[in-house]
């Protein structure tokens, strides 16, 4: 019987993941399908007893429901427990709905990858304080990183999410601008600059030490204002496209125990995106 896969999100048009999971599928020979579903914040609830009931085999969570969705699940993992935040649902066989997140695993393997890290790397700034913040930085905690210090919009959402960490501490958009040349990492969690919000940059990087490395995990356009800016600067930059591939070849594996192939994928998704 042929399984069905979905992600679920809002917006939803502009996500690459039925795309990459489709071609996993048909590159592992398995009988089965992905799509997207547009589900509003209203909806959510009606739409997770839908998914269930219409026999999805699993689905990927994007923003804005990574953390709302948490009272629908039936059970977490530790690492989405710790991060109250999920973006992968596996239904097991008995219909119990398994909430884990793989993002921010998924972030560590790409920034990894991407420079070879030898050694761990202190003084991390995580722009952003939502779901995509809290399981990054719990993985980067955990592979080593720190002290993190995480600034947002709203400095107390900044400074409740620090509470979190064993290093954690808070800073305003503007100090952390004023501050930014003592961080070795910078990581760019929010949505400014995907191609469907807002245009723009969150703060400005321009004041980074040469070689620190700058992230942003949006992955679509390819360069953010903010990493153009980061990369003119001086700054090692890294895009989302890696993260992004990571933390779905981990949903993947946990709904069909096989290890897809993510550099073949990132290349992929770098030229259609206009990379080389």
């Amino acid at each position: 019987m042929k399984k069905w896969y979905a992600v679920i999100g809002d917006p939803i048009a502009q996500s690459m993941s039925p795309e990459m999971h489709e071609a996993w599928f048909r590159e592992n020979q398995i009988n089965a399908s992905y799509i997207p579903v547009h589900v509003k914040a209203d909806e959510l609830e009606a739409a997770v007893s839908s998914l269930k009931r219409l026999g999805c085999s699993g689905w990927n969570v994007t923003v804005p429901h990574k953390t709302a969705i948490i009272p629908f699940i039936d059970k977490l993992d530790e690492t989405a427990s710790r991060m109250n935040a999920v973006n992968t649902v596996k239904v097991l066989e008995d219909g119990t709905l398994y909430g884990m997140n793989t993002d921010g695993q998924g972030f560590v393997r790409s920034l990894q990858e991407v420079y070879a890290l030898g050694e761990t790397i202190g003084n991390v700034l995580v722009i952003g304080a939502g779901g995509a913040a809290s399981g990054i930085s719990f993985a980067l905690e955990d592979a080593g990183f720190g002290p993190i210090t995480f600034t947002n919009r709203t400095f107390e959402k900044a400074l409740q999410l620090s509470g979190g960490f064993s290093s954690g501490s808070a800073l305003s958009f503007k100090d952390a601008e004023s501050a930014i040349g003592k961080f070795e990492l910078i990581v760019q969690t929010t949505s400014v600059g995907m191609n469907y919000a807002r245009s723009g940059i969150p703060l400005d990087p321009s004041g980074i030490t040469e070689g620190t490395i700058v992230a942003d995990i949006i992955y679509n356009p390819f360069e953010t204002d903010f990493l153009r800016i980061a990369r003119e600067s001086g700054g090692k930059t890294l895009n989302g496209i890696g993260m992004f591939v990571h933390q779905g070849a981990l949903s993947f594996e946990l709904w069909t125990g096989i290890t897809p192939d993510t550099r073949k994928m990132i290349q992929s998704i770098s030229t259609k995106l206009g990379g080389n």
